[in-house]
């Protein structure tokens, strides 16, 4: 089977072909088996902390399920969902300043995830969002890619998604710098929860399958972020359009905004996963369990 065309694409080393060979077949393989008796399209969701892999892995199944399965698959971000700074700046001011930076449950248009998820189970075309993180808004909708609907399977990932919604007694105590002195009453993170209970569970309820890449500790999450941060700079190029690139010191702040939420779904969520990818802190898969 001839991946080269994927890795070229991706610009990823040729070791990914046996981690493809290894890990990833067998999990689209059992998607394709799972999607071939169900009814159209197949919802999986995929569920990374920041600089996982998440999108890479999403991909490569697009991939892999379309030149090899002949399957039409979409895949989505939770991440395009996000609202525009204009939104964001109002719960800022509504609710608690730390709503106007983009990431935590609250942060979304929920809505448009909900609306996006009811046309792919229709027939016609359907506009897939987009948003662009150099600029921290949304592309414009005529930017937003178009498909034909409904697609065999669709792929929806998302740093917290999945997450159950935290307990009273574990939002009491603040989990870092950031909550204990820019959330001393919890307001912020109350609201958070709030929001993960009362709209996103909806949403995750719609996924048949899922899976985990699952980071050995929140610990990690700053060096993959930086990483990311340093290609998508490295790619973009310096200029006044791209002035949503993060420095160092602004990822280890920013960071701080999804730890909560990631420590809940590192402790919570393997149970209920099809399949739990452990990951070492270089990123290479140590070992996968599989829901018997």
């Amino acid at each position: 089977m001839d991946i080269s065309t994927f890795l070229a694409a991706h610009q990823l080393p040729e070791s990914y072909r046996d981690i493809a060979q290894k890990w990833f077949i067998p999990l689209a393989d059992e998607i394709h088996e799972h999607q071939d008796s169900a009814k159209k399209p197949f919802f999986v969701g995929v569920n990374g902390c920041q600089g996982s892999g998440k999108s890479t892995l999403c991909d490569f199944l697009v991939f892999y399920l379309s030149e090899f399965k002949k399957l039409n698959v979409v895949s989505l971000s939770l991440d395009d969902f996000y609202l525009d700074k204009s939104s964001r700046n109002a719960l800022a001011i509504k609710v608690h300043p730390l709503l106007a930076t983009r990431g935590v449950p609250g942060t979304h248009d929920v809505s448009l995830a909900q609306t996006t998820f009811d046309r792919l189970r229709g027939y016609g075309t359907v506009s897939i969002p987009r948003f662009n993180k150099a600029i921290d808004n949304p592309f414009p909708v005529v930017e937003w890619p178009v498909i034909h609907s409904p697609p065999d399977i669709v792929l929806v990932e998302g740093w917290c998604w999945g997450v159950k919604p935290q307990t009273k007694a574990k939002l009491a105590e603040p989990v870092n710098a950031l909550e204990h002195d820019e959330d001393p009453l919890g307001t912020w993170r109350n609201y958070v929860n709030k929001q993960l209970a009362d709209s996103y569970q909806a949403l995750f309820e719609q996924m048949s399958f899922w899976v985990m890449l699952k980071a050995p500790s929140f610990d990690q999450v700053y060096n993959w972020r930086k990483e990311q941060e340093h290609k998508l700079a490295a790619k973009l190029g310096s200029s006044e359009a791209h002035s949503g690139i993060m420095t160092d010191l602004e990822i280890e702040r920013f960071i701080q905004h999804y730890q909560r939420l990631t420590e809940q779904s590192l402790e919570t969520l393997p149970p209920q996963c099809n399949y739990v990818y452990h990951l070492d802190e270089t990123r290479q898969i140590t070992h996968v369990e599989k829901a018997v």
